[in-house]
Formats: C-alpha cells, structure tokens, sequence
C-alpha cells in the first residue's frame, strides 16, 4: 500500500462523514451514465478516458465535472497532462431503497 492509497482512504472516509451519499447523487444529477462517469472519476482516469467510457459528449462531461468540483465533491489531483479527478467516494448506481 503506497501513501497515495492511504491518503485516498483518508479522504472516503472524510468524505463520507461530511456530505451524505444522497447529496452527491443530488450533486451529481440524474442518470445512470452520469453516476457512472462520477465514480469513473477515482484518480485514474483522465476526462478523455471517462467521456470515451460513458459515451458522453466531452464538452457536456467537462460541464458536469467543473460543477462537482465547484461543489466539492471531485477535485484535481495531479499537474499538467498528469492531473485526474478524484471523487469523495463513489456512489452506487442504483439509490438505496428507502423503508417506509
């Protein structure tokens, strides 16, 4: 395990205790390709790679990926051609069944 695992553990853990799953699915918006480009979004990929993967339009996934950085719930981690977004945690893709 290298300090960046550790740190990323760090940070779901953190993340998990400040914003609850249903506000990032809120954040994130509707649609199962949307969830999936969110959870995509772990640190290895690029937005090249995660617009190509979901099939969704580059410039509309750039859009969508600056809105969740804005609401802090990806960020940049990286620098020049290396830089990647990193998602708080992943969501499901299916939201949890709520009991009545």
């Amino acid at each position: 395990m290298t300090d960046g695992d550790l740190l990323r553990c760090i940070l779901h853990v953190m993340g998990r205790s400040v914003i609850p799953p249903d506000e990032i699915r809120a954040a994130v918006g509707k649609g199962k390709n949307r969830v999936k480009a969110f959870n995509l979004f772990d640190g290895n990929n690029t937005l090249q790679e995660v617009a190509r993967k979901t099939r969704i339009d580059q410039g509309n996934l750039s859009r969508a990926a600056t809105s969740w950085v804005e609401n802090g719930i990806v960020f940049w981690v990286g620098e020049g051609n290396d830089s990647r977004l990193l998602h708080v945690y992943p969501i499901p893709e299916k939201a949890p069944r709520r009991a009545r």
